[in-house]
């Protein structure tokens, strides 16, 4: 008989390592569901999202080919709250249920989900554990800036729109060390043999 896995969800800020810290929960055999990678398929082939798209920013949304144009979306967003909370109510929502479904068939004792925004979205509720990925502020910064070719303020600006880390600590289950001193596999193989 099949039952339902333990769900492990990885979260951090900007730069702290949650995808780091996924693909060693892959190589130990946890299979893990991108968030942000889900999102993007989803929005590009979720029939809902895509009408409920069309009718909030207009058909400019998807171009001729049918694919998302990312820019335009970007461009709607991009400085206002209202706009980001309306999109993420958009499809926030499919990918809670795309993931639940995904968790439930995938025929594993352990599996997880890796969010940046993990409490925003609400998906706090659908994990038994949340691991936080902490690294100190400086460091994320430079990890940010090198990985995605970005600059200071740009980072910065990222990272004020997240939550607070001391709201990240408050809430997490678990906080994995990644500043360099801490073996991260150490710290994930010792939290997965107490599952």
């Amino acid at each position: 008989m099949h039952t339902a896995p333990y769900i492990i969800g990885v979260t951090g800020g900007i730069g702290s390592g949650k995808s780091v810290v996924s693909r060693l929960l892959r190589l130990m055999d946890v299979p893990v569901y991108d968030c942000d990678s889900e999102a993007k398929r989803l929005m590009c082939e979720n029939a809902s999202i895509r009408k409920a798209l069309i009718r909030t920013v207009g058909d400019r949304v998807y171009d001729a080919m049918g694919r998302l144009d990312r820019a335009c979306l970007a461009s709607y967003m991009f400085g206002n709250a209202e706009r980001v909370a309306l999109i993420n109510s958009i499809v926030h929502p499919v990918v809670r249920a795309d993931f639940r479904a995904w968790a439930q068939h995938a025929d594993r004792a352990v599996v997880a989900v890796e969010s940046a925004i993990l409490f925003e979205a609400g998906m706090e509720a659908d994990v038994d554990a949340v691991w936080l990925v902490h690294a100190p502020e400086d460091m994320r910064l430079q990890r940010a800036i090198k990985r995605d070719a970005s600059n200071e303020k740009a980072v910065r600006s990222r990272m004020q729109s997240q939550l607070d880390e001391q709201e990240y600590m408050r809430r997490a289950d678990v906080v994995l060390q990644n500043d360099g001193n801490h073996s991260l596999i150490s710290q994930v193989r010792e939290l997965l043999s107490q599952r």
